[in-house]
């Protein structure tokens, strides 16, 4: 039989048709699946924000949170409350201030510095001690800063072994005179020199403090509203006031209608808890010199989270006083305290008043 011969150009036909089916994307293998282009953005997931960690210490005069322990022994400072030597210093990075009465119907500030690391801010002006001003010191077991004292103040310091730095007697060196302000109203320290001083003299710097108690809440669910308070010592047109404000939980400090100002950061001066205590006073002579009982134990009113709470103060064992009511120490709210001691007479209710704005 006679062998058929291709045609060429039919065969070249065919390759071709053959080889661009094959490239065509249009004709999938069986079993295959068709490449596909995905023009879409990636995804991208959030992270969650980490909480922040707490800090792990509280301050045991304040209850605020803090990175280091608190450990240093309080350094309590005799501040001069007289017009003229105001506005002071340093006031704003105490722990806690006492104001109680002096001579001629004017207060003194006592000023407790135990957690702040504010150590070289300027602390004053700073005037002399007396026994019941040692008294409240001595019951945070600190080291007492004052420029002079009383013979029977100078008597208990020297003879009942307190731990003191006393601009007159025996440490000059660690306070300065502001050439700003008029003597006696211009002495001045810093925790850096006041610590420095404890340290020459060898006086135990790591006393601790015995703590106070602490609840956010406080104990104003026991309370009255009060946010307008103000507070007599001894003369009328001697008052302090202070009005809470609600947004930051403060109650803000003013003195003879003015805000009471800290003039190393000029801001107002303010206090999550106020209390006021009332104490027996006894003039002791012509100066108007004072005998203050710390020891009794009486009323007291405690003022927190825009409330009042009728309660007693105790001397408690550990030496602190503090507030009780029906037998339970009643807690602050973190921040600073002010104490306020006024007389029982004619009333301690008179020395006190206050009104819901």
């Amino acid at each position: 039989m006679k062998k058929q011969i291709q045609n060429p150009a039919a065969v070249l036909l065919i390759s071709l048709t053959l080889l661009l089916s094959a490239c065509s994307g249009g004709n999938a293998g069986e079993g295959e699946t068709p490449r596909q282009t995905d023009s879409s953005e990636p995804t991208v997931t959030a992270e969650p924000a980490a909480e922040p960690t707490p800090l792990p210490y509280d301050a045991p005069l304040t209850g605020l949170k803090l990175e280091k322990a608190a450990e240093a022994r309080p350094i309590v400072v005799m501040i001069n409350n007289f017009a003229a030597a105001r506005p002071q210093s340093g006031l704003t990075n105490a722990d806690a201030i006492w104001e109680v009465l002096a001579e001629g119907g004017i207060t003194r500030l006592i000023a407790v510095f135990q957690s702040t690391d504010a150590l070289t801010d300027s602390i004053g002006p700073i005037r002399s001690i007396r026994p019941y001003l040692i008294d409240i010191g001595d019951s945070y077991g600190a080291v007492l800063a004052h420029a002079g004292a009383s013979n029977d103040g100078y008597d208990v310091l020297q003879h009942q072994g307190k731990p003191y730095l006393d601009e007159i007697s025996n440490a000059g060196s660690y306070f300065w005179r502001s050439k700003e302000r008029k003597a006696p109203h211009n002495l001045y320290s810093s925790l850096e020199k006041l610590r420095l001083g404890a340290e020459k003299k060898k006086y135990s710097l790591d006393k601790q403090v015995p703590p106070y108690t602490f609840a956010e809440a406080g104990s104003a669910e026991a309370g009255v509203p009060a946010s307008d308070i103000t507070i007599f010592f001894l003369l009328k047109n001697y008052s302090v006031g202070y009005v809470y404000d609600s947004a930051s939980g403060l109650y803000k400090r003013s003195i003879g209608g003015k805000p009471h100002m800290d003039m190393n950061n000029n801001e107002q001066l303010a206090g999550t808890n106020l209390v006021v205590l009332g104490a027996d006073h006894r003039t002791l002579d012509n100066e108007g010199r004072l005998e203050v009982d710390l020891t009794s134990g009486g009323s007291a009113i405690l003022f927190q989270k825009g409330k009042a709470i009728e309660a007693e103060w105790v001397r408690a064992p550990d030496g602190m006083i503090r507030i009780v009511k029906n037998g339970v120490e009643q807690p602050f709210v973190p921040g600073k305290t002010f104490f306020h001691i006024v007389p029982n007479k004619p009333t301690f209710e008179g020395h006190v008043s206050w009104v819901q704005t």
